[in-house]
Order: C-alpha cells, then sequence, then structure tokens
C-alpha cells in the first residue's frame, strides 16, 4: 500500500515533513518511525479494525503514530492532552481502544494508567509513566520494513463536547489503500495544497482540523509548522521567518493578533502568506472586516465538522459581499429543513443537513446517531441557519443552544452579534437558563475590550442598546462582565462552563 508520506520518503528522505516547536522531522525520519510503530502495533496484537488511542502534547511523534495506525488498518482517535485524567480515561475508555499512547510528559500522564486498569495496553512515549512500557522500546524491537498485510485505516474523532459529552464519529473502514489517504483527500482539492506549501498549525494536534490539515500537507510532500501553544507574537514570526504559504486560525487568535502593538502590525510583512483558513467558531463582522483590512483578502472560511457530513467555504472577496455567510456548498448537498422536515425556500431558517456523504455514526450511541438524521437520510452538525437565493449559507445558531422563551425561538448567535456591535465589547456569549414563567430567558456574559472598563456602566450600555437593537422579548434578562469567556484550546465557546458557573 503505496501512500503519500512513503513516497515522499523515497524520493527525499531529507525533506522536511514537519517543524513542530523548532525542531524539524524529515520524511525519511517519519517514514521509519511510522514502519517501527506499524510493526509494534503488530506485535501487540492489533488487527485491522482495532482501537489505538493518542494522548500526546504537540510532538511530530503524532504524525508518525497517525501514519502507522492508518497503515495498519487502525481506528485512530487523538484524546484532548488538555483533558483532567477522568476525562482523558472516558475517551479511551469510550472508544473501545486496545491500546492507549501516553505522553509522559503530560501533567496527567501518571493518573491515567490507574484509571485505566483491566482496559487498555498502556504505552509510555518520551518519559517513563509507572505502569506503561515505553514505546521507545517496542520500536527498537520492531523491524524497519512495512507490514506485510497493510490496509488502510482511519481516525476516530470525538467532538469537542462544548454541549455534553463528546462522541467517536465512526465510519467503516476504507477498503482501497492506494493513493492519498481519505483524511486528506478532500483537503488538498479545495484548500489547493500542493507540495512547495507550508502551513501553520496554531492549534493543539488532539483537534480534528489541525490534525486532518497536518497530516494532509505531509501527505503531498508539504511542510507542516506546528506551535506548541498559541501565542500571537511568535505567530506573527513564524508567518515571515518559515515563509508560511497556508495557515490556520480561530476568531479568538484574530483578537490577539489585532491586539498587538501597531507598531508590529505595521511592521508585518509575510508575501509568501496566500490562504489564511479559519473555522470553529462564528467569527463576528468587525472582526473579520478589520482582518481583511491588514492582512488582505487571503482569509478563506470554512464551515465543517468532526462529523464531516458537509463542507461550505467562502472567500475574502465572497464574503465582502456577503459579510456573515459561511459560504457556498464544496462537499455534499446543502438542505434547510423545517420543523416537518420539508424543503425550505431560499430566505426562510430552519435546521442544516446535508446529504450525498457516506453517513457516520456515533460510536456505539445509535440515539445520538439518530438525533443528527432526518427522515429523508440527511445528516446534520446540529446548527440552525439559511441559504440566500445565491445559495449562500448563513448560520443562525445551534440547535442544542436555542433558546425558547415564552414560546418564542431565541438564537443567542444573533444577540451575541448585536453586542458585539459596541465597541466596548471584546467578547460575547448567551445563554438560555430556565425561568419559572418563560421556561427560559437568555443570559449574556461580556468581556470589555478595555480592561479597566466600569462594570457597572458596561452593563447599561449594553442593555440600553439591547432593548433599542433587539427589543424587550430578545434583550438578555441578565448581564455579566467577565475578566475571560470558558474556551476549549481550539477555541470553541464552552456554554456548558457558563450554565454550571450561573447555577
Amino acid at each position: 500500500m503505496q501512500v503519500g508520506l512513503r513516497e515522499w520518503a523515497a524520493r527525499e528522505p531529507a525533506r522536511i515533513a514537519a517543524t513542530v516547536n523548532g525542531e524539524p522531522t524529515s520524511y525519511g525520519a517519519m517514514e521509519r518511525d511510522a514502519n517501527l510503530l506499524a510493526q509494534a502495533f503488530r506485535r501487540l496484537g492489533l488487527r485491522r479494525g482495532d482501537h489505538i488511542a493518542l494522548a500526546i502534547s504537540n510532538d511530530a511523534f503524532v504524525f508518525s503514530l497517525v501514519w502507522a495506525g492508518y497503515r495498519a488498518g487502525l481506528y485512530i482517535t487523538p484524546v484532548p492532552y488538555t483533558a483532567t485524567a477522568k476525562d482523558a480515561a472516558y475517551v479511551m475508555r469510550d472508544c473501545e481502544a486496545r491500546v492507549v499512547v501516553i505522553d509522559g510528559r503530560l501533567p496527567v500522564a501518571a493518573a491515567l494508567p490507574p484509571l485505566l486498569r483491566d482496559g487498555p495496553n498502556c504505552l509510555a512515549f518520551a518519559r517513563d509513566i509507572e505502569g506503561c512500557t515505553r514505546i521507545e522500546a517496542l520500536m527498537a524491537e520492531s523491524p524497519a520494513e512495512p507490514l506485510a498485510d497493510e490496509s488502510p485505516g482511519a481516525l476516530m474523532l470525538y467532538t469537542s463536547g462544548t454541549t455534553g459529552a463528546p462522541k467517536g464519529v465512526w465510519r467503516p473502514l476504507p477498503e482501497d489503500g492506494s493513493g492519498v489517504p481519505p483524511f486528506a483527500r478532500d483537503l488538498l482539492a479545495v484548500f489547493d495544497i500542493t507540495s512547495d506549501a507550508r502551513y501553520l498549525s496554531t492549534a493543539p494536534l488532539y483537534h480534528a482540523a489541525p490534525l486532518r490539515f497536518s497530516l494532509a500537507f505531509t501527505a503531498v510532500g508539504a511542510t507542516a509548522v506546528v506551535m506548541e501553544k498559541f501565542d500571537a507574537a511568535r505567530a506573527l514570526d513564524l508567518l515571515e521567518s518559515e515563509r508560511i504559504t497556508h495557515s490556520q486560525w480561530v476568531p479568538t487568535m484574530f483578537n490577539r493578533l489585532l491586539a498587538l502593538p501597531e507598531a508590529r502590525r505595521a511592521a508585518f510583512h509575510a508575501p509568501a502568506h496566500r490562504l489564511a483558513l479559519h473555522s470553529a467558531a462564528p467569527c463576528p463582522v468587525p472582526l473579520k472586516r478589520a482582518m481583511i483590512a491588514w492582512w488582505g483578502p487571503i482569509l478563506q472560511e470554512y464551515y465543517a465538522g468532526s462529523e464531516s457530513v458537509g463542507l461550505c467555504t467562502i472567500t475574502s472577496e465572497e464574503w465582502l459581499r456577503k459579510p456573515g455567510s459561511v459560504g457556498r456548498c464544496r462537499k455534499g448537498v446543502l438542505h434547510i429543513l423545517g420543523e416537518d422536515w420539508s424543503e425550505l425556500p431560499p430566505g426562510q431558517t430552519g435546521r442544516i443537513y446535508f446529504s450525498g456523504i457516506p453517513p457516520f455514526q456515533y460510536f456505539n450511541a445509535p440515539e445520538k446517531t439518530a438525533a443528527r438524521n432526518s427522515p429523508q437520510g440527511y445528516q446534520t452538525f446540529g446548527d440552525i441557519g439559511r441559504v440566500d437565493e445565491e445559495g449562500y449559507l448563513f448560520m443562525t445558531d445551534r440547535q442544542d443552544d436555542m433558546i425558547i422563551s415564552g414560546g418564542v425561538n431565541i438564537y443567542p448567535q444573533e444577540l451575541e452579534a448585536a453586542i458585539l456591535e459596541l465597541p466596548e465589547v471584546a467578547e460575547c456569549a448567551v445563554i438560555g437558563v430556565a425561568d419559572p414563567d418563560f421556561g427560559e430567558r437568555p443570559v449574556a456574559f461580556v468581556v470589555a475590550r478595555d480592561e479597566g472598563a466600569d462594570p457597572a456602566q458596561l452593563r447599561a450600555r449594553i442593555d440600553v442598546w439591547c432593548l433599542d437593537r433587539l427589543g424587550r422579548i430578545k434583550r438578555p434578562k441578565e448581564l455579566h462582565v467577565l475578566d475571560k469567556l470558558p474556551r476549549s484550546a481550539t477555541g470553541k465557546l464552552l456554554r456548558r462552563e457558563l450554565r454550571s458557573a450561573h447555577h
């Protein structure tokens, strides 16, 4: 089974596949480690269709592990290295991993093996962990040639769990292992990724987008430059010094970039930078306008998710004509469905579904899978929105986040967008909480742009604005000023933490 990594390792073994935290790894070294690891997995008794889980910090070893799992016909599940030991162990058990690889440098490393007793075989990487075998020792005892029985595996990524427990996204393993792996194929085509590209990954590799994009670049002979953790000033330095062509961001990162000193922003010069991708969370219109004004029309937004049921994209030029849109469908067929499951015409808001993509299942969770299916067999990420006459999709909210107050549907994203129009507000989140009279009521949490702002004055300003902008029913009934909003390491808002704190 030939795949991109092997082809480039044979052609140019010294070519740099990835630079992680400043340390380069060649295609030859990545290929060698992938073969050793695949052989080690076989020696541990893993066979096609088995599952492994990886709790590894941002390290080039992640790439070799994933390529090895792919060649061994395994399901590969990255586990957030920022998670608590309890939450990490939940994913490891839920995915039915037969082997887990744990980075010994993680704060939770020592706590994981006791939580996995009578479960998977625990392997330690980088440092010893009591109760674990060092994976480097297994590699040293393994043959370096490719497996004789190579067959294609797959990533089994977990949803981020922003509204509940994370769920594994499962599809049958591919039968054909020739050519570019499925986890990279569509990205290469949609985003024009070629062997001369250099990609800046700003987020943790356990997240779907950074991992899949980084792997895609190693599948085509390009270079992935991976940050240990996001730092705005460092990111600008890397765009310049590493001659980055493609990069990936979330809106909170844009906020931090724009907060850098004006002199540094004015001096920024990265002529090779031709595509700045962003996703994961809605980008406020003023924030995106500011980024396009600074970097030029190189921003490209995409709407997707771990479930991979569809993909929409929008260029800067399109977005300037359609501010707030996430673009037109590039993968799958888009449908907006009403409460009675009928197809809605342009302009009407409903549930966003896609067809034309092989269906997914949530691993061992048929009832949760059913909740993402329509009677027609379409599938959804769980979002609400509308399309215009030209087919551009506008997100309204998530189904799970919609607030029903006195029988009126209130979409938090609409309220957040209105509040973010105020220059005094840097960030905003709206949730629904129980109300004895109305069933639910909207509650807003904001972060002031000026750290020294008076909270009482800011609340009064927002309240007057919302009454005029949103009306009495939609206007948030409570306003809280916070130092920061709870977010995952990939920038997604954790509404469940706001709900828990409110209670």
